[in-house]
Formats: C-alpha cells, structure tokens, sequence
C-alpha cells in the first residue's frame, strides 16, 4: 500500500479510536480487516462476471455456428451494439414507446427467430409464402422490394442547418435488412454489413447532388433488428455530446434514450407490418 494511503488510514484510525472505545492499533486492524474483505468481494464479483461472459459467448457460438446463414444474420444483427435497446425501454404510449400485446408478441418471435408466418400466404404478393423470420413481411409493400432502399429523388430526409463548420448535413434514412439476397452472405459472417453497404449505397447516390448544395451527406442506415451503421453511430454520437452540455445529463445516458427511441419505432413497425400481413392473409 502508498505511503499517502497508510498515512490517511491511520489518522482514520486515530479518530475512530474514541467512538469504537478501542485503542488506535485496533482501530487500524479492523480499517484493514474490512478493505480486505471488501476486495476480496469485489475480486469475486469480477470473476463471477467474466466467468458468466464465458460462458455467454461460449452458448452463442455454439448456437451460431449449428445456425442457417439467415440464422447467423439476424443473431449477428441482434447482438450489435445497442440493437436491443428497445427492451429496455419503459412503456409509455403517450411518448411512443409501446408495443401492444399483439405487436410485442411477435416482435419477441421475431427478434428470437421463431415462426411469425404459420405458412400463410402475403396477401398483397400473389403466390407468396410469408417466410418464418418475417423477411418479406417487414421490407416488401405490394410486390416491390422495399430494401436495401427506398427509392426518390431528395437527397435527404431531413435537412440540419450549421451542421458543421456552418454548413448543413442531409440526413439520409434508411432501413435495410441482413437476411436481403444482396447482402446476406456478407451479413452472415460480419456484423452490421447490411448497414454498411446502405451508407455506400447512400453516398453513391447522393455525394454529386448535396455536393452541388453545399451540403455533408449523412446516410442513417439501421438494419431491420437495429444495428446502425458506423456513421449513423458517428451522428448519434455528435448529437448526444450537444444534448449532454445543453441538457446536463451524461452522453452516455442521452445515447440510451437515443437507441432506446428508435430501435422501439422501429420494432413496432416491423411487428405491424408482419401482423398486417398475417391478419389480412
């Protein structure tokens, strides 16, 4: 132990030694005798949570690697930072974060990758079977592929004024899923990489036209179980160290709000679209 250390635990020592009505040395004794059971406790703590990470990764792997490549997709996807933020949310139906018992029961199928279909057919796809992991439900409308992008002309959802260094940013949304054809095999191996190839996807459309404006492109890609993309997690980031000063609330605690929005619109959407589905089949 530091010699400062020493020294402050003994002048501790000397003024516990009245009210305890013991002398000084056996103040100190029992000063040491409870730092060392607190560390000891501590050292266990620490054990018990690496050991029960071993063990988690351990039980993912082993299900990861007996799975199907859309499998491995959505697990991937669904164990990327912040992607189940939404089940940590607190219900409140007058912010917008709820689900209704129909939509929460199948998001939970869902998100877990069990059945949401029963084999019905998509009533607005002729002869199209609902897949189990609810692929077509949540990225197709009425026959036309809705991913990996929505199709128009702006070059941005919404428009931030004084971005940075006074120029405006063209926020670009987009929702893409790993399990799409074009991108499924490289989300079955890397986390995020539908995500990524939205935002190249974005820049390759959109760079020359917010170029033109005097513009930043800023493409916010989330993958359907909401693994954002490298530069939405930039935005998000940026976004949460200005809140923090003007809010005084940690960054930290402002990004997890953040994460916990939007992952839950998100998931409501998808749990609707695939009711919508089931229901009108």
């Amino acid at each position: 132990m530091a010699t400062e250390a020493r020294e402050t635990l003994s002048r501790l020592a000397t003024r516990l030694a009245i009210p305890m009505r013991c002398t000084k040395s056996q103040a100190t004794a029992s000063i040491y005798g409870r730092l060392s059971l607190s560390l000891r406790a501590l050292h266990s703590g620490l054990e018990y949570r690496a050991l029960s990470a071993k063990i988690d990764d351990t039980q993912f792997n082993q299900l990861f690697n007996s799975s199907s490549l859309a499998d491995r997709a959505r697990l991937l996807s669904i164990s990327s930072p912040h992607a189940s933020s939404w089940l940590s949310v607190v219900p409140s139906e007058g912010l917008g974060l709820h689900l209704n018992p129909d939509q929460f029961q199948v998001a939970i199928k869902w998100w877990l990758g069990l059945d949401t279909s029963g084999g019905s057919l998509c009533s607005l796809c002729p002869d199209t079977v609902l897949d189990p992991l609810g692929h077509h439900a949540s990225t197709f409308e009425a026959g036309n592929n809705l991913t990996p992008d929505h199709s128009h002309t702006r070059p941005a959802d919404v428009l931030v004024q004084n971005w940075s260094r006074g120029r405006p940013a063209a926020f670009d949304i987009c929702v893409t899923s790993p399990l799409n054809t074009l991108t499924l095999s490289e989300a079955g191996v890397c986390a995020g990489a539908a995500a990524q190839a939205g935002e190249v996807r974005k820049h390759s459309a959109n760079d020359d036209k917010c170029g033109d404006l005097g513009w930043y492109c800023v493409p916010l890609v989330t993958e359907t179980y909401g693994a954002w993309g490298p530069e939405a997690k930039a935005c998000f980031s940026q976004l949460a160290s200005r809140l923090s000063i003007r809010l005084q609330k940690p960054k930290s605690v402002i990004l997890h709000e953040l994460y916990g929005r939007l992952n839950t619109c998100l998931v409501r959407c998808v749990a609707t679209a695939i009711l919508y589905r089931i229901q009108s089949s």
